[in-house]
């Protein structure tokens, strides 16, 4: 299933009803904390949470689910047509999904824009993550080390460990990112 997708719809919905997400989280009986771990793909929603949340936005949990099975079988993304993701609401990082029409992936593809002065909390979440600097220089902490990488440079980690990107530096950098949920 496209979970890139499934948390963009929920979002959207919530949007077109002009449904803040503690009124969302309230009418579901969830936690907005949790919900906005949702809308930003962070975690993904059990069955029974997805068809309160349906409920919640006034749609049926068929309608919410239609689709995301569709597995092409390659997806091409042009350069003027990936995808913006809304990921971390306290982040001025972008996102662009590489990979956004295509559902069972076992791993998203992103391109970050990091820009000058990007500073944020660390964060955890399951799985794995590649990472490659494409242009720039970023600073990256993971646990108590921090590593100060520059274009060609990459790291691949567990994502359950506290990790964040930042950039101190004078310009923008361009990092691409792979995740990978879970483990196999």
């Amino acid at each position: 299933m496209n979970l890139v997708e499934l948390a963009q719809r929920l979002r959207q919905l919530r949007l077109d009803r002009g449904m803040t997400l503690d009124e969302v989280a309230q009418q579901s009986g969830q936690t907005k904390s949790w919900l906005s771990r949702v809308e930003n793909f962070r975690i993904t929603p059990s069955l029974p949470a997805l068809a309160d949340l349906a409920t919640a936005l006034g749609v049926s949990t068929a309608s919410l689910l239609e689709g995301l099975d569709d597995r092409p079988q390659i997806v091409c993304v042009r350069h003027d047509e990936k995808k913006a993701i809304q990921r971390d609401p306290d982040s001025s990082i972008e996102y662009y999904s590489l990979a956004s029409e295509r559902a069972h992936r076992t791993m998203d593809p992103f391109l970050l824009k990091v820009p000058s002065g990007e500073e944020r909390e660390p964060r955890t979440h399951e799985g794995e993550e590649f990472l490659t600097v494409l242009k720039g220089r970023v600073r990256f902490y993971y646990g108590e080390q921090e590593f100060t990488l520059s274009k060609g440079d990459s790291l691949y980690f567990d994502s359950e460990v506290e990790h964040c990107l930042a950039n101190p530096f004078a310009n923008e950098a361009e990092v691409l990112c792979l995740f990978r949920l879970g483990r196999q």
